[in-house]
């Protein structure tokens, strides 16, 4: 996936919700901060948002840009609207979301996970993917260690030992 790409996504998930705001989640929401992020960062071709000001609406987003509709197959990529509480998130997340708002957007707001913030969350899952993605955010000084640590002592979750000691032995490598 591009930036263009996501601009596309933030325009279409407006536009079919009747809404002007998103929340972008998933790991595409790197492309906020991080235009041109490497490669390996942006192989999924799915877009996670949830429409802000209309959270009933996401089930015209999926119907709409899901997986296998129109739009997936004409422009290889698709939108998957979900409850942003879908998402595991570290206390204060609204304030540093990163906005997004160009010509292509139509002026409308994707408002993404700003990077640390998205590390924490993907960690949460601990699958093989979510740990790569991270992996690389890391090594290629998109997040620091020690800033990824403090958003993942502020998750709701109960035991954020795993995580934090992932971060401790991938962030010393």
């Amino acid at each position: 996936m591009t930036r263009e790409e996501l601009e596309h996504a933030i325009r279409a998930a407006c536009d079919v919700a009747g809404e002007t705001e998103v929340y972008v989640f998933g790991s595409q929401s790197i492309l906020g901060q991080f235009p041109g992020a490497d490669a390996s960062l942006r192989m999924s071709a799915e877009v996670d948002l949830a429409p802000k000001n209309f959270p009933d609406r996401v089930d015209i987003i999926d119907s709409n840009l899901g997986e296998l509709s129109l739009f997936h197959g004409t422009h290889g990529f698709y939108v998957h609207g979900l409850d942003i509480s879908a998402a595991i998130l570290p206390a204060g997340w609204e304030e540093r979301t990163i906005k997004v708002q160009t010509r292509a957007t139509r002026q409308n707001i994707g408002w993404c996970l700003e990077g640390h913030d998205l590390a924490a969350s993907k960690l949460v899952a601990f699958r093989d993917k979510d740990r790569e993605f991270v992996r690389v955010l890391i090594a290629e000084r998109m997040v620091s260690p020690e800033e990824l640590a403090e958003r993942i002592r502020m998750l709701p979750v109960e035991n954020s030992a795993r995580l934090l000691t992932w971060v401790q032995i991938t962030g010393a490598g």
